[in-house]
């Protein structure tokens, strides 16, 4: 070879030949002339290939045995691409485990700084054997839900070999009578774990959401269902693509960088490298592989088949609210049918100590933006009554058993929802001992509930609304200075013309006030210790304290086609309260339709309709904000706003008001206005 010919890099591959090439490229400004030559399983034909090349050649990489098992052109042992390897005297020879190993680790960390939390919990299939190993090592850091096809890999031997020397020294004894053996004899003997390791791999494949394996071991495995998964490969060409997107798969993360027209292989990469490094030994250092790395500008590649997507997978917990819940769930529907009151109780009892366990999967769920994503709800057994009777304690040790159940179902983020978000610090200690985010959807309820309050203005039709739909009219906030009270305040703020805070609390009142009023709100501001004596002229009221079923208001005093908003939990109007008045809306909750075609089970609302809590944590899925968001008495105003703009943004719209007895129809609605206008007629 003359100084101006192209050095010449031959990549033997025992795969098939069908992809072979003879290619010119440039790489780091060095001419290379790439010959790819595949023998179709035949490690003889290798051999020969390899001494053929020997001299000629700059460098020599040896691919595709592991390739040519997967596909069936193989059936021996994988020792055979030693001899291969060893075929040549002159020129190096390399299999492209050291740039592998380099590629394999960034291209997942690179994934996960790009898109956080991407691999959290995910469900995982691994194809192939140890040479998936640096992957796998790498997800075990963000996911515990792996399955594999190797049995060694299942039960993670060579990192617990090579994190032990003495362990090591003791299995490479004790396996060399087992090496000696014939290749076909030693493949009766691994074949039954191979055999249920397949098996169980095949199964937890059919809801995995990451497969890792190359192209040959994908097709080789058999495994058909790839819609919505992601895969983890190496050297993919747009050939290879295209099949992949014709079977919906999301997302491919490819190992290998693709700088050239022709698909090349990690050790095609090693190879030319090998050939431009200039140390004194002639080997490839690690500080050479970096060098080149970025000399070259090299970089994992996350190719979309399908165009950009991402699905997220959420859980929320949800728990029966009262004892006819149990009739929605067998074999309690059918033992309530038959049982007395005093059994029924014993069940609540009972259910309360029972352990957490999935009651629907969640899919369809399809922002606008093109994000996805999918849950479960799992179903704590306890009642309120139950809830509330014990310690905090009891409730905090069932959360954290569901959101372990959360890991293992690949959720990255849990939602608690009703009770279970009340009890105890609201969130707090669950938030700091799950295993995953965790939210109570307090932010979204807060923004749904005045969502509600303001449809609801509109479809009564009573108080007069300027041209951007705010209302020209009086506003109270009962509870003012709390959490939650303090936030209704500041959207009230910007929404009506006069707005009344109230809260026994004078100091923080008055700081209040001074606050909002800083923020150049359109209303005035009034503050007062009690509200009776201000509710006939009111057409808002909020009440947001922490009464835990104290009288907060004389809701006979209120003002006929008043919308009074309820966000205290437990509820500050009881049911029997508000029966007192058919001509007042009260608004416990505003209800949000989720985007996309969602199916779900039963949970008493419309179909594709979530309580605002499970929207929230919905809509974090959608965004990818995989963190703890809402946990705690004190809810942030400027969550309040992100999460409504977030909901916004994904789809989210209101889809139904609900009073203490359900969601209210049009003709409650329409009842209520009625009723209204006579009262005022009348007055």
């Amino acid at each position: 070879m003359t100084e101006d010919q192209p050095a010449i890099i031959v990549n033997v591959s025992l795969a098939d030949s069908d992809r072979d090439f003879d290619e010119e490229v440039t790489f780091l400004e060095h001419d290379f002339r790439l010959v790819r030559v595949g023998t179709d399983g035949d490690v003889t034909a290798a051999e020969e290939l390899v001494r053929e090349w020997d001299g000629l050649a700059s460098a020599i990489a040896v691919t595709g045995i592991r390739e040519a098992r997967a596909a069936g052109l193989y059936d021996g042992e994988l020792a055979a691409v030693e001899r291969v390897m060893s075929a040549a005297t002159t020129s190096p020879v390399v299999d492209g485990h050291a740039l592998r190993d380099v590629l394999q680790e960034w291209a997942i960390r690179t994934l996960q700084t790009d898109l956080p939390g991407f691999f959290n919990n995910a469900r995982t299939v691994v194809l192939g054997g140890v040479n998936h190993a640096r992957t796998t090592r790498i997800l075990r850091e963000y996911t515990d839900n792996l399955e594999f096809a190797d049995p060694l890999l299942r039960l993670d031997l060579p990192a617990r070999l090579d994190s032990n020397a003495a362990l090591g020294l003791a299995a490479d004894v004790g396996m060399w009578p087992i090496r000696q053996l014939p290749a076909a004899v030693k493949s009766q003997i691994k074949a039954p774990g191979q055999g249920i390791s397949h098996a169980l791999a095949r199964r937890a494949a059919r809801d995995c959401d990451v497969v890792v394996a190359t192209y040959d071991e994908l097709i080789g495995f058999g495994l058909e269902d790839l819609a919505g998964k992601t895969l983890v490969t190496s050297a993919i060409s747009d050939e290879r693509l295209a099949e992949l997107a014709s079977r919906g798969v999301d997302m491919v993360l490819d190992a290998t960088p693709q700088p050239f027209d022709v698909t090349v292989s990690a050790a095609v990469l090693e190879a030319m490298m090998r050939s431009i490094a200039t140390n004194a030994s002639g080997n490839l250092t690690n500080d050479d592989l970096l060098d080149m790395i970025v000399s070259a500008g090299m970089e994992p590649r996350v190719l979309y088949p399908s165009g950009p997507k991402r699905k997220s997978r959420f859980a929320f917990v949800i728990h029966p609210l009262s004892q006819k819940f149990f009739e929605a769930v067998e074999p309690l529907g059918t033992i309530s049918k038959v049982s007395p009151p005093i059994v029924m109780d014993a069940v609540e009892k009972v259910m309360a100590y029972a352990p957490p366990f999935t009651y629907s999967h969640i899919t369809g769920i399809k922002s606008p933006t093109g994000a996805e994503a999918e849950g479960w709800l799992i179903t704590v057994g306890g009642t309120p009554k139950e809830l509330m009777a014990h310690k905090p304690e009891f409730t905090y040790a069932r959360l954290l058993h569901a959101a372990e159940t959360a890991k293992k179902l690949g959720a990255q983020i849990m939602g608690l929802g009703a009770f279970t978000k009340v009890v105890g610090d609201a969130g707090v200690t669950v938030a700091k001992q799950a295993p995953l985010p965790i939210t109570t959807g307090n932010s979204y309820s807060a923004s749904g509930a005045l969502w509600a309050a303001h449809e609801a203005l509109l479809q009564l039709g009573i108080a007069e609304m300027d041209d951007e739909g705010r209302m020209k009219g009086k506003a109270m906030v009962v509870g003012a200075t709390g959490a939650i009270g303090s936030v209704c305040a500041r959207l009230l703020a910007l929404a009506s013309d006069e707005l009344w805070l109230v809260s026994p609390e004078s100091a923080k009142l008055l700081a209040l006030k001074h606050d909002i009023e800083r923020e150049n709100p359109r209303a005035e501001i009034f503050v007062a210790a009690t509200p009776n004596e201000h509710l006939p002229n009111m057409d808002v009221i909020v009440t947001a304290t922490s009464g835990a079923g104290k009288r907060v208001l004389d809701i006979m005093a209120v003002k006929p086609g008043c919308v009074i908003t309820d966000v205290a939990r437990p509820l500050d109007l009881s049911a029997e309260d508000v029966a007192k008045r058919p001509d007042v809306l009260v608004v416990e909750s505003g209800e949000i339709e989720l985007p996309g075609e969602v199916k779900m089970k039963d949970i008493g609302l419309p179909k594709g309709v979530a309580y605002a809590c499970l929207a929230e944590t919905v809509v974090l899925a959608l965004e990818g904000r995989y963190e703890t968001f809402t946990v705690g008495r004190n809810i942030e105003w400027e969550k309040v706003k992100e999460i409504y703009r977030l909901g916004l943004k994904h789809g989210m719209k209101l889809a139904a008001i609900s009073g203490v007895n359900g969601v209210y129809t049009p003709e409650d609605i329409a009842k209520t206005r009625e009723l209204a206008l006579a009262a005022l007629a009348d007055a």
